[in-house]
């Protein structure tokens, strides 16, 4: 039964994870990356955000591990929902997203892939998602929450310096490569001390109080905080 119960929930993530990755990367497909760049600042931080991927690759070749863009974070800890330790609940992306809540609710109907940018239904459905995501609802259940969370760095700081403030994502590439996913799917993390060789991109683990609060940032919306949260290397078996 365990068992059982733990492959249901490895699915049950991967089918929520898979979901988000694959809006993300549609909204990109059908030309969304222009709102993507205004939103972002435009050349200057695409060219920023590659700068910051190159000097990863450089620098943690050897020992990063290699994901694919959109690819979550594979369960290698206790059944999500059990106590990890210190009171610190350990749950999946989906415990931060509403009930019935659909990400691809603006897209219904449409393929982006087969309209041209300067198409103005596109437009339109590309700018009506885009506000839909920054402005997705949050889990009011989640506020003050004790927490324990894996997902991707996003760093809101100079890159080879020591960071404290960034934002955690649940595929890689989100922020960078693709479009930000829903602000219900970001985390504005505020680590309780400098993060020394952390990275863009680097997988972790982060463990503090969650809290429903909604922040702008330039690589993109968050509708939940973590002040001094622990953070520590996430290590995936196979990798």
């Amino acid at each position: 039964m365990d068992s059982d119960r733990t492959a249901h929930a490895l699915q049950k993530r991967a089918r929520r994870n898979r979901m988000l990755a694959t809006a993300a990367l549609v909204l990109l497909a059908g030309g969304g990356y222009w709102w993507y760049l205004d939103q972002q600042g435009g050349e200057r931080v695409e060219a920023d955000a590659e700068r910051t991927a190159e000097r990863g690759r450089d620098a943690g070749a050897a020992a990063r591990p290699e994901y694919a863009i959109g690819e979550a974070l594979s369960a290698n800890a206790p059944v999500p929902g059990a106590d990890a330790g210190g009171g610190f609940r350990e749950i999946e992306w989906d415990a931060l997203v509403p009930k019935g809540w659909d990400p691809l609710a603006p897209l219904k109907g449409l393929d982006l892939a087969q309209m041209q940018d300067e198409d103005p239904r596109a437009q339109q459905a590309l700018e009506t998602a885009k506000r839909y995501w920054q402005e997705a609802p949050v889990e009011p259940s989640m506020d003050g929450a004790r927490v324990r969370l894996p997902g991707f760095v996003v760093s809101l700081g100079g890159e080879g310096e020591a960071i404290r403030e960034f934002l955690l994502v649940p595929y890689f590439g989100a922020c960078i490569h693709v479009p930000p996913p829903p602000a219900n799917q970001v985390v504005h993390v505020q680590a309780g001390a400098p993060l020394q060789g952390t990275r863009t991109m680097d997988p972790v683990w982060i463990e503090g109080v969650l809290q429903v609060e909604r922040a702008q940032t330039p690589m993109g919306d968050s509708g939940y905080v973590m002040r001094a949260a622990r953070v520590e290397p996430y290590v995936e078996k196979g990798r």
